[in-house]
């Protein structure tokens, strides 16, 4: 792929994440995605064909970064360094990819219609994987013995509210934008808060 192409269908995308975030689906030109882009609107359909397929490359442009930020987990891994690690990486993802994290949280809200069955299962499939192993540490009483599932879904909350509501988070500490400082207390907070919770600190 040249570079004038990958530099295209980036910033393509980064202006399709932008106006997906904004807007929705349906309420999405195609126009207005090539506007910000700075590109004419048939770059749009050159490179994606359709609004629908750019939707989904949106969406695929941080299913991988989530499902990468499991790789730590294992049932010999250290629970302590597992669940650090993996909250440090969903703190990034809100970090480098704000807009498409909240299209792919509006994604998941309306049921997931433009996710493929396959990718609703990697998804799900790394959930249950990342459960199983929360759970074998609480049987072998390596970590207390807290809830694996609500354990989960309070990381997900707890990380990518950064991303998804920086709105409000701008409001309430007063900064347009958080700085890298800002991440970082984040991500310490969110551990220390989670390590107790399961009396690992």
């Amino acid at each position: 792929m040249s570079t004038i192409r990958e530099r295209n269908k980036e910033l393509i995308l980064r202006a399709a994440s932008e106006e997906f975030a904004d807007k929705g689906f349906a309420a999405t030109k195609t126009s207005d995605i090539a506007a910000k882009a700075g590109l004419p609107k048939p770059n749009v359909y050159y490179y994606f064909k359709s609004k629908e397929n750019l939707y989904r490359e949106v969406l695929e442009s941080i299913i991988e970064p989530i499902l990468q930020a499991s790789t730590p987990f294992n049932a010999d891994g250290v629970p302590s360094e597992v669940l650090s690690g993996y909250i440090r990486s969903k703190i990034r993802i809100s970090r480098d990819l704000p807009f498409a994290s909240k299209v792919f949280a509006s994604e998941i809200m309306h049921g997931a219609p433009h996710l493929s069955p396959d990718l609703v299962e990697q998804l799900n499939g790394q959930a249950r994987h990342n459960i199983d192993c929360i759970q074998t540490w609480i049987d072998r009483g390596q970590i207390a013995p807290i809830d694996p599932n609500h354990l989960m879904f309070s990381i997900w909350a707890a990380t990518q509210t950064y991303a998804d509501f920086d709105w409000q988070i701008s409001a309430v500490t007063g900064k347009a934008k958080l700085d890298e400082a800002d991440y970082e207390a984040a991500a310490q907070t969110i551990i220390r808060l989670v390590l107790k919770g399961c009396e690992l600190d």
